[in-house]
């Protein structure tokens, strides 16, 4: 009787664990590399006319997760560029008539959940800032560097990979207020890259 308890708890046991691999969120500290899309869309500062580029951005990122069983949440850092350069048509009135992003950091938290072993899903949201140059197209004036703060948000999915590794892919929103003093209004940025890295 005794061992046909221990085997049916054996088997409960062995029964269980694919239930409990599903639920297993990632945790721990992070490093990785990332690249892919960026679109950048600028307006004037009185919203009259707008321009947009499109280009790369890459970078590395990191941070640490925190583990909750089928839920995890985190903290993350990121440092990234890109080359998208604007150009307003003729109607603008400003001095400086075109706008090119450069580098930019982001420092956030994330929370997740895990769909499958070994897949999660998250969503993200910090602050981020972003280096830029306006420029005139004549180059009649000399340019004008800022770096301008806002917000980004954004969310993907996360799969594990052989070993420590794991990938990602990730879509993320980011938008900021009277760049380059007040020169232009607001610029967006929309990024789609993917990534991977090494978990400890």
């Amino acid at each position: 009787m005794k061992k046909i308890i221990a085997l049916t708890a054996l088997a409960a046991g062995l029964a269980s664990s694919p239930a409990l691999a599903q639920s297993s969120a990632p945790g721990g500290l992070y490093v990785g590399v990332l690249g892919g899309y960026e679109g950048l869309d600028v307006e004037s500062a009185d919203g009259s006319v707008t321009a947009d580029a499109d280009s790369a951005v890459y970078g590395i990122n990191g941070g640490y997760d925190l583990s909750l069983g089928s839920a995890f949440v985190g903290v993350e850092g990121e440092l990234s560029t890109s080359d998208g350069s604007t150009q307003f048509p003729d109607s603008f009135s400003g001095a400086r008539d075109g706008l090119e992003s450069g580098g930019q950091y982001y420092v956030g938290a994330r929370a997740g959940v895990a769909l499958t072993p070994g897949i999660a899903a998250y969503g993200k949201v910090g602050y981020t800032a972003l280096d830029t140059k306006a420029f005139t197209s004549s180059g009649s004036l000399d340019e004008l560097e800022d770096n301008a703060g806002g917000l980004r948000f954004g969310g993907g999915l996360q799969v594990q990979l052989p070993g420590p590794l794991e990938g990602r892919v990730e879509y993320r929103r980011s938008r900021y207020k009277d760049v380059n003093d007040g020169t232009y209004g607001n610029a967006t940025t929309d990024q789609v890259v993917a990534g991977v890295g090494v978990r400890f």
